[in-house]
């Protein structure tokens, strides 16, 4: 299995060089800004759960799946690239939301602080209220900034459980005005097949070119357990010591990669410990607001840019050489680290196959979003390794 990560030197390259003329050094906001390089290929998706009070069922497997989701794409190439995920997350149905608005929250844009999209999905919660599909698939439409390159595999991810017709927005219009800015929907009917086409599921996503998906919500997750994911978990925490935190930013956001942490590992039972490892050594696990070993990658970026006052403490007391093996140091560890944790998924991968060929499960969240989203991005030149 090919490594997903830029070599080493590549990073040491962009992260230690000095510029000739040393400008004024540039502001921490400045430098987290840029979330993309332009030449990325680009993943954009927007979830969009119904948390009305049937639905508690759906949150707890969202909750749980959104790291095996990111996953899909840790092996995938676009022009020989592997792509940037950014995620989006709106919850509509719930009584508590408002009214004028449609009982529609989004709770995140797109985004790749996905630390912070787990910490909002594990705050979720249900309650009664009017689920208008039309309504929330027209606002994600609007509001999100979707890119406009054609070869950006754009999708929404719409779950629920009512008439999909219902509210005062058509549906039907707002699936048509989705795919028309190149944005597939894909409908997640919570009950029965006969059901959700009964109710319109089906038709929103012929109009968008997307999938009708069924799923059974209050199904508990299962998790296939390998012989390899211990050795996964294990590794996470010579992960964590690799981050290097710096600005304003770091302890807060430092705080939320712990806690989701121990999301995932209280979840470890439906898998979410083990794909929130493996999440966290792929590119779409990225924090150049907070980790100056995932800034420095960033192009142009330079350390001596870095206020002294935004460095960790142990940082500011080394000179500009000794800052230099400081992080050298840091960068060859975590790729060590990512290497052994994708070697070890690739033979979990294959463990778990040929166990799930014996089994006989209904589908859950996870399931059937990665069921479309492998076919509908591999149109856009997305193709996986074998």
């Amino acid at each position: 299995m090919k490594t997903q990560y830029i070599l080493i030197a590549t990073a040491l390259t962009a992260c230690l060089t000095i510029a000739k003329d040393v400008q004024p050094p540039a502001p921490v906001a400045e430098i987290a800004k840029v979330e993309t390089a332009a030449d990325t290929p680009l993943v954009q998706i927007a979830v969009l759960l119904d948390t009305s009070g049937s639905m508690s069922g759906l949150i707890e497997q969202a909750k749980t799946q959104l790291w095996k989701l990111v996953n899909e794409f840790i092996t995938a190439k676009q022009d020989g690239k592997t792509p940037a995920v950014q995620v989006a997350l709106y919850e509509y149905g719930k009584s508590s939301l408002r009214a004028d608005e449609n009982w529609i929250r989004q709770i995140q844009p797109l985004t790749r602080d996905l630390d912070k999209v787990s910490e909002e999905l594990f705050a979720l919660t249900t309650n009664g209220g009017e689920e208008y599909c039309g309504a929330v698939i027209e606002r994600a439409t609007k509001d999100l900034a979707w890119d406009a390159n054609p070869k950006v595999y754009k999708a929404i991810f719409i779950a629920g459980n009512e008439p999909f017709t219902q509210g005062p927005v058509d549906s039907k219009k707002s699936c048509q005005n989705a795919i028309a800015k190149g944005i597939i929907v894909n409908t997640i009917h919570c009950g029965t097949e006969a059901q959700g086409i009964a109710e319109h599921w089906n038709q929103g996503a012929l109009l968008a070119d997307g999938k009708y998906l069924v799923i059974d919500q209050n199904q508990a997750i299962v998790h296939i357990e390998a012989p390899q994911d211990k050795e996964i978990v294990k590794l996470n925490k010579q992960l964590n010591r690799t981050y290097i935190n710096y600005g304003s930013a770091a302890p807060a956001a430092k705080a939320r990669q712990i806690e989701q942490d121990n999301n995932a590992a209280a979840n470890a039972q439906s898998g979410a410990e083990v794909q929130r490892v493996i999440s966290k050594v792929g590119k779409s696990y990225f924090n150049i607001s907070w980790d100056l070993v995932d800034a420095c990658q960033q192009k142009d970026f330079d350390i001596t840019k870095v206020k002294e006052a935004d460095l960790p403490e142990e940082m500011k007391k080394m000179n500009v050489e000794e800052r230099k093996a400081y992080l050298e140091k840091k960068i060859a560890e975590r790729a060590e680290i990512q290497k052994q944790v994708l070697a070890l998924n690739k033979e979990r991968e294959a463990y778990v196959a040929t166990k799930r060929k014996e089994s006989n499960k209904n589908d859950t969240l996870d399931t059937a979003m990665t069921k479309a989203l492998r076919s509908q991005a591999e149109k856009k030149g997305i193709a996986w390794e074998k």
